[in-house]
């Protein structure tokens, strides 16, 4: 044994040496798989244990036997014998003496490996007075001490691996916490008032004495975190809290420098539980003051950001907690209000937001009541000056970094939210009118005196603002619509305008009136050189046309001009923009002036097509790329306006054969080229969907091309909207219809076996999801097509190949296929079945005959492995119906299946009584399917049909919890 023990020691140094030696991808993997295996064994306790008590082994050995100790103990407690484990606790508690001068990770794994042990123990009947009585009466132990009351509330209340029931958790936790925290209180108290020889406290009624030099700091903040611990795990009582010192000992512990950031944490955590205001009202008159004397330090230490950030929270969770005292009695509590109003002014913008929750709940209780005390609207009225002064961009904007720019214009997002809760105090208008007068005053005065920026953040806030604009409103939009096009021309200054008009264009949909106005200012913007001023004009336009489109039709002669003289100008996001925007007006006319619109903006984008496929010259990179343009804009009209119904306007009645005449030759021409081939088939996509029944003479001549293409190209997008068309058409029972899936189905299939044979899975997954997207249509749509064809058994092994992929769509497409062809009706047994049925039924077991074992195998390791989580109840359907059809079969594939299965991830105890329960069930239904009953009924009728449930998710569960387990970290290896 003892030799064993030594092996191990030397096979684990080894291991752990790896990681100091810069090690590879491979050897870093291998190493954290071997440690993982190895914490799972049940020699891992003893040579953790020697480790620990060693003294010459490494600091990274004995760090990972702590840690081992503490996944041991939550993982493996069962590998322990139960006369074993209150020796086990002397042996952690032993290793904490050893470890008292530290390092302090180890002593931390330790604590919280005795916290997991307390939970799951209840011979340990007094494990906290315990642990006092060890570690609390020597000066030098009574960090440890602290260290495990800070973590034992957190491991007993926050680890939901450790394995007890909800009973057994309610009785230790009562132990273990709230039967202890009153003693907890006055044993902290003690601490942090120690500064003498002599230190006298009890604990479950015992005394114990100890003597002190007095505490450090280092205890002091010690004691902090172990009360904000048992404050966050809800484990204290305020009332007596409230009656400790260790309230006031919070805040004078603020003016501690090294103190400050525990001292805020433990009183924002009391403020905190102090929520329940009726049951607490004694220590919030206790809390409420001493806060309120906090807001002068706001002054005397402005200086200093930290401090300010402390205070911020301090104020901010008072404000949240009492705000309905704040509003009934707005006198006394009004001066916290001031206080985070101070904090939201402050200038260092990361500070700023820990105010915002505030601001935003106490406008919501206020927006609830018939009246507001003047001291509110004041102090909105403030805190809306202060966020459009925040949100001025700096003068030079060269100082700032990229990154540093796009976090402030995020930031003003969040701001603008603020701006919203200030509109819901003063009203909209107010707002408003507020952000206008900004803008006058400084219009007021000479140009060259006039920043952008100023104009620039009123302008953002009306943007913020518009969503609580009242679409009836007469008095403020009016004028800042009127104020717009005299704006400076400044592209900032433009963007901000521009985005202002997309957010009130449901306003001007009110006020038609205004939409000349804006059209003009729209147009102006998209002849900026500012890119982002002419994107903001495109989203400007794209919203006018969504949300005036009836107001526009009129316009719509005009908008086709400006495409035809200014749109090729453009950028391509702007130009689809207006595109899209057009599509908006001509979705709002009578149908036949629809489709005559249509046609006339599709037809630009139709002949350029057709003037590239016809052209006898080599096609430049430029002029596809052009065309790919015309593509995603001719996609994009067609989505917004959608189908015309099922009975076609005139002028749309030859259309769908003429466009594919057109497309047919394209993609004959281009097919090659993978982003025009991705455009394309969207296009079509659209264009069946906008033809609907109008399409199916055309689909057949699609489907072919479909399949010539992707033979040529290998390109997913032609399996894609192949999928789509049978979805559409799979119910037609026209002769050259059904032969046009056939062919597309059988030279699909052999294009896909030809890719896996020389590539692997994992390097066209976009073809696979795909494909199997493709067999799912036909067997739901034409099963009479998808059964009785040669290419049948190769879809089935190409399907297989996609459940080795970490895709979840194309693992649960994959997996609804097989269900699909699993569970199909053909596999019950009839009397008068439908004719093909035997057909489908003889081409189903021929396959899983040959792939059967295989197909098995990749469900189980799937299962146990890279499966998306929520596949289990798929697996269960498919798995009940072959331990239903092929039980036999199944009994003989499991055993060389189940051993292949990684250790790490289906567990030795995990497969054995999954092999053990299956074959139970198989032998239980083997007699029923023997007497000629159908097997699905018959499991039905004899309580058996969900033990195969049970056998999957219980070697499912075993799974995950061994999974859980690997993804805890086993050594920091930095």
């Amino acid at each position: 044994m003892a030799d064993n023990q030594s092996a191990n020691i030397q096979a684990l140094l080894s291991v752990l040496n790896v990681f100091t030696s810069a090690p590879d991808k491979a050897s870093l993997e291998k190493a954290n798989s071997w440690l993982q295996d190895f914490q799972h064994s049940p020699e891992a306790w003893s040579t953790c244990n020697v480790l620990l008590l060693s003294l010459d082994a490494p600091p990274a050995a004995k760090l990972f036997a702590a840690q081992t100790f503490r996944m041991k103990v939550t993982y493996d407690l069962h590998q322990v014998d139960p006369s074993n484990l209150l020796p086990l606790r002397d042996t952690l508690i032993t290793a904490l003496e050893r470890y008292k001068s530290g390092p302090k990770t180890i002593i931390t794994q330790l604590c919280l490996a005795l916290s997991g042990l307390a939970l799951q123990l209840p011979a340990w009947e007094n494990a906290l007075q315990s642990m006092v009585e060890t570690f609390g009466t020597n000066p030098a132990t009574v960090p440890v001490l602290l260290q495990f009351l800070t973590v034992l509330p957190e491991e007993v209340s926050g680890n939901t691996r450790i394995p007890v029931t909800d009973e057994e958790y309610l009785e230790r936790s009562e132990k273990l916490l709230s039967g202890n925290s009153e003693q907890v209180l006055q044993l902290l108290s003690m601490y942090l008032q120690a500064t003498g020889w002599s230190i006298y406290f009890w604990l479950a009624n015992s005394i114990v004495s100890t003597t002190s030099a007095g505490v450090t700091h280092a205890v002091q903040s010690q004691i902090f975190d172990c009360i904000r611990s048992w404050l966050v795990a809800g484990e204290i009582n305020m009332s007596a809290f409230g009656k400790s010192p260790l309230l006031a000992f919070a805040f004078e512990a603020l003016s501690s420098d090294e103190l400050f950031d525990s001292a805020v944490d433990v009183v924002c955590e009391m403020i905190h539980e102090t929520q329940e205001i009726d049951d607490y009202m004694p220590v919030i008159e206790l809390i409420v003051p001493r806060v309120i004397a906090l807001k002068n330090r706001l002054d005397e230490q402005k200086d200093d950001p930290e401090k300010i950030r402390g205070y911020a929270k301090v104020f901010a969770e008072a404000g949240e907690t009492y705000r309905v005292l704040i509003l009934q009695h707005t006198d006394t509590f009004y001066p916290i209000v001031e206080a985070i109003g101070q904090c939201s002014a402050y200038p260092d913008l990361d500070i700023v937001p820990i105010t915002f929750p505030f601001w935003m709940r106490l406008a919501q209780t206020i927006g609830k009541k018939s009246s507001v005390s003047p001291l509110f609207l004041e102090a909105y009225k403030a805190l809306m000056g202060v966020i459009i002064r925040h949100l001025h961009f700096p003068p030079d904007l060269t100082s700032m970094t990229g990154q540093e720019a796009d976090n402030f214009r995020s930031f003003r997002h969040v701001m603008g939210d603020t701006l919203k809760d200030c509109c819901l105090v003063l009203g909209a208008d107010t707002c408003l009118l507020s952000a206008y007068g900004l803008i006058t005053i400084a219009l007021s005065r000479p140009p060259q005196d006039i920043s952008w920026q100023e104009i620039e953040a009123p302008l953002f806030a009306m943007r913020s603002m518009g969503a609580e604009v009242d679409l009836m409103d007469e008095t403020a939009v009016p004028k800042i619509m009127d104020l717009i096009p005299s704006l400076p021309i400044h592209p900032r200054v433009r963007y901000a305008a521009l985005l202002i008009v997309s957010r009130y264009t449901e306003w001007i949909n009110r006020h038609p009136e205004y939409i000349a106005q804006q059209l003009q200012y729209i147009s102006a913007g998209f002849e900026d050189p500012d890119t982002e001023v002419s994107a903001a004009a495109g989203q400007a336009l794209k919203y006018l046309c969504q949300d005036c489109k009836q107001h526009l039709i009129e316009f719509l002669p005009t908008l086709h001009t400006f495409l035809t003289t200014t749109g090729a100008k453009l950028a391509q996001d702007d130009r689809r923009q207006v595109y899209e925007a057009i599509a908006y007006v001509i979705s709002a006319m009578p149908m036949e002036k629809a489709a005559e619109s249509l046609r006339t903006f599709s037809l630009d984008i139709l002949s350029q097509i057709h003037t590239i496929s016809s052209k006898s010259t080599a096609v430049t990179k430029q002029e596809l790329k052009e065309v790919g343009y015309g593509l995603e804009n001719l996609e994009v009209m067609l989505h917004v306006v959608g189908p015309f119904g099922d009975q076609l306007p005139p002028a749309c009645q030859n259309s769908c054969q003429e466009a594919w005449s057109i497309f047919d030759a394209f993609i004959s021409k281009f097919a090659f080229d993978y982003d025009t081939s991705e455009r394309a088939t969207r296009v079509l996509r659209h264009g069946v969907t906008l033809f609907g029944q109008a399409a199916l003479p055309v689909a057949s001549s699609v489907l072919s091309r479909m399949a010539t293409s992707f033979e040529a190209t290998g390109f997913s997008s032609f399996l894609w909207i192949s999928g789509k068309i049978i979805g559409r058409f799979g119910n037609e029972a026209d002769p050259a219809l059904r032969n046009a899936f056939q062919s597309l189905y059988e030279r699909a299939t052999n294009k896909v076996v030809s890719l896996l044979q020389s590539k692997d899975p994992r390097d066209i997954p976009d073809v696979l999801e795909d494909y199997v997207q493709l067999l799912l249509q036909l067997i739901r749509m034409a099963p009479d097509v998808f059964f009785p064809s040669s290419a049948f058994p190769l879809a089935f092994r190409a399907t297989m190949a996609a459940l080795t992929l970490i895709h979840s769509d194309l693992v649960f497409a994959s997996l609804d296929l097989f269900r699909d062809i699993l569970t199909h009706e053909c596999l019950i047994p009839s009397s008068s079945p439908p004719p093909k049925f035997p057909i489908y039924a003889s081409a189903i077991k021929v396959v899983m005959e040959k792939e059967g074992f295989e197909f098995v195998g990749y469900m189980l390791t799937g299962l146990v492995g890279d499966f998306p989580e929520d596949s289990a109840a798929v697996v269960v359907t498919i798995f009940r119906s072959i331990a239903l059809l092929w039980s036999t079969q199944l009994i003989l594939w499991l055993p060389p299946i189940l051993q292949q299965l990684p250790p790490s991830s289906a567990p030795n105890q995990a497969r054995e009584r999954f092999l053990l329960d299956v074959t139970k069930y198989v032998h239980l239904m083997t007699p029923l399917v023997d007497c000629g009953l159908s097997p699905i009924v018959s499991a039905l009728n004899t309580a058996q049909y969900d033990k195969v449930k049970y056998c999957i998710l219980g070697l499912h569960r075993a799974s995950r919890k061994a999974r859980d387990r690997r993804r805890v970290a086993p050594l920091n290896h930095t």
